[in-house]
């Protein structure tokens, strides 16, 4: 059954949106990442303009977000004061990216730059992601597994404050500037940005893996929601029918993400992460590079 939306402009099978917020949704609550890293390629793949997919994609990621908050909340593996700095730097990176976003598509760019960020920052995350997932994995067969370092060059910044749920006292320096990049992330990339998020809290913050999820889906939360506004305000790219579909599938996937994550173990959660967004990369890399339909295409400039 298709439906037609108006600002994207297309008419789409409104099954394959309910699975595909459903799936995002499921990754949101096992991985503690927002799923615009898959929404926002996964609704070019099936039509959608890269505006559009951008901008309402971060309010699917809203949405998912906020059912997977609710379960973490309940089991107190949410750490507020470090969500809260977070969220601070998320804020103003977001605003930042809005406005970059509103001058691409002013020149005409979006679509190229959107790809060409995804391929560049889903292939050096994923890379990373996995190779370290493997060592870890070989390290707890071997018997030898290790806690993350706590002792770094974070320790050494000014401004430092206490976060009694994740057991730190660190500067907040670092957790702002994850923070700000997220932002950005989220408001050009359409990304709530936990791909990122979620080894910067484990390996540069030196979080306990318990409160990572939690407060990753917090921050993602409201800036997913603060980026959702702009766009909706300064580029009017937000389709509204698009985005009730994919939060409705989102909110449930969530769900059941949640009550899955606990069953699996950190090391696995890593590994199968960092292989889907390696997936996703060489999708976006091939369609980059492959030979269009049409080698021309002639189009009035709005």
């Amino acid at each position: 059954m298709n439906i037609y939306l108006p600002i994207a402009e297309v008419s789409v099978n409104v099954f394959v949106l309910l699975g595909l917020g459903g799936g995002v949704g499921v990754l949101s609550g096992l991985f503690g990442v927002g799923g615009g890293f898959l929404i926002t390629p996964l609704l070019i793949f099936v039509g959608i303009p890269p505006a559009v997919a951008v901008a309402t994609g971060t309010n699917q990621v809203a949405a998912a977000s906020f059912s997977g908050v609710l379960t973490h909340w309940r089991r107190r593996t949410v750490d507020l004061k470090m969500g809260l700095v977070l969220l601070g730097g998320g804020l103003v990176g977001s605003a930042i990216g809005v406005q970059l976003f509103a001058w691409l598509r002013r020149l005409g760019q979006v679509e190229i730059f959107v790809s060409l960020c995804y391929v560049v920052f889903l292939g050096v995350v994923g890379a990373l992601m996995l190779a370290e997932s493997v060592r870890a994995r070989r390290r707890t067969r071997r018997g030898t597994a290790r806690r993350v370092r706590r002792h770094h060059w974070v320790h050494g910044l000014p401004f430092k404050m206490r976060f009694r749920q994740s057991n730190l006292y660190i500067s907040a320096i670092p957790p702002v500037v994850v923070g700000m990049l997220v932002g950005v992330l989220a408001a050009i990339m359409g990304v709530g940005g936990g791909f990122i998020m979620v080894p910067a809290m484990i390996y540069i913050l030196g979080m306990a893996t318990s409160v990572v999820v939690g407060t990753s889906l917090f921050q993602i939360l409201f800036v997913a929601a603060f980026t959702t506004m702009m766009h909706a305000i300064l580029n009017q790219t937000v389709d509204a029918l698009l985005a009730i579909v994919l939060i409705v599938g989102g909110v449930l996937g969530a769900q059941v993400g949640a009550r899955l994550s606990p069953r699996l173990r950190a090391e696995e959660l890593r590994i199968a992460l960092s292989v889907l967004v390696l997936l996703v990369c060489l999708k976006l890399a091939f369609d980059l590079v492959q030979r269009p339909a049409e080698l021309y295409n002639l189009s009035a400039v709005q």
